[in-house]
């Protein structure tokens, strides 16, 4: 039961995991959306250029008639003829496939931002595997997409139905209109009938979009054991990280040890805290530096150490507990312990018998 669980995806996915999906270009995007922004805006871009359209194809229509009498088409001239219908079709539908790129790469921005998946370039031969493909095919994905058409074909024919139901009697009139009142009622029946669609089809996308979005964290989520190899990868091994840190404190806490013989006297709490001090003045203005600190153990190894190399060890316990608190290692000890040292360096000069190295301006 334990490796059960372990094994469910029941996880958040990790940021490296986000990552990684969409590297592949594995993002949640619904192609509903894309479809009906097409659709809307080549009903719009229709709509605006439907004069233009109706007047440019009436004059080419009017020159092609004018010069059929004298047209001739032949081996030579058919070229020709069909490079001219090209550039006025070229002409009439080049904005409107502007449009319609433009629309589905705003649609695609605003569902995903701006991803670039190279990964996603790099052909996979496992999509073209057919036992792969027969998966994909009986997949819960494969019967939604399966559902999604069959209500858009149902959609679009009740809508379809409506429309005709609404202009019935309108078509038996038809015979009485002229061409351009045929071609009129024909464009508003399309029109209205591409609109009527286009609503119906955004509100499916819209809940279409959340459908792929709840399917892609689905599909992204994880096991609790994926989970702790994806930081361990990422993050590196807990254990060796331990290992890691314990061989820097050894080592930081060696070279420590090292520079306890060069301390010039050694303050205590007396038993639980032990602070090294270096004074080497070559001004009125140096102060001494922490070379070591430590506590318990730590501190009794210091001591230890200390009388090895028979450096003076002081008892001064608010002394010892504000420099081991305020300061690290390496650090000039505070202004207001100024005093407090001066006494202790100059008791320590004086039971060696020294002259006391040191002027005034330590002792405030």
């Amino acid at each position: 039961m334990a490796e059960q669980s372990a094994q469910e995806k029941t996880e958040q996915p990790t940021l490296r995991r986000r990552q990684e999906a969409l590297d592949k270009g594995n993002v949640a995007k619904s192609q509903e959306l894309n479809s009906v922004a097409i659709l809307v805006m080549g009903i719009l871009a229709f709509k605006v250029t439907s004069g233009f359209f109706g007047e440019m194809f009436q004059r080419f229509v009017k020159s092609t008639y004018h010069q059929s009498s004298s047209m001739e088409i032949t081996v030579q001239s058919l070229p020709g003829q069909i490079g001219d219908f090209m550039r006025v079709l070229a002409a009439l539908l080049l904005p409107i496939m502007i449009l319609l790129l433009i629309a589905a790469l705003a649609m695609n921005i605003a569902q995903v931002g701006f991803v670039f998946a190279k990964k996603a370039l790099i052909p996979d031969f496992k999509k073209i595997n057919p036992l792969s493909g027969l998966k994909r095919m009986f997949s819960a994905r494969s019967l939604v997409e399966l559902l999604k058409g069959l209500l858009k074909i149902l959609i679009v024919g009740l809508i379809g139905y409506t429309v005709h139901d609404k202009y019935h009697e309108a078509y038996l009139l038809l015979p009485n209109e002229s061409v351009t009142g045929i071609i009129a009622f024909t464009f508003k029946i399309f029109f209205e009938l591409t609109v009527k669609v286009s609503i119906a089809l955004f509100f499916m996308a819209i809940a279409d979009y959340g459908y792929q979005k709840w399917d892609h964290e689905k599909q992204l989520k994880m096991s609790k054991q994926e989970v702790k190899d994806d930081h361990k990868q990422y993050e590196g091994d807990p254990k060796i990280k331990g290992k890691i840190r314990s061989i820097q404190q050894k080592l930081a806490l060696s070279r420590m040890m090292q520079a306890v013989p060069e301390a010039t006297v050694v303050v205590t709490n007396p038993t639980h805290i032990a602070v090294a001090l270096k004074y080497e003045p070559k001004s009125s203005s140096d102060a001494p530096k922490l070379i070591a600190k430590g506590k318990d153990k730590v501190a009794e190894r210091i001591k230890a150490i200390a009388r090895e190399h028979d450096i003076p060890i002081m008892e001064d316990k608010l002394l010892a507990r504000g420099i081991f608190d305020s300061c690290e290692i390496g650090m000039e000890i505070p202004f207001i312990f100024y005093q407090a040292v001066a006494e202790i360096l100059s008791q320590v000069y004086q039971n060696n018998k020294k002259k006391i190295p040191f002027k005034v301006g330590l002792d405030g």
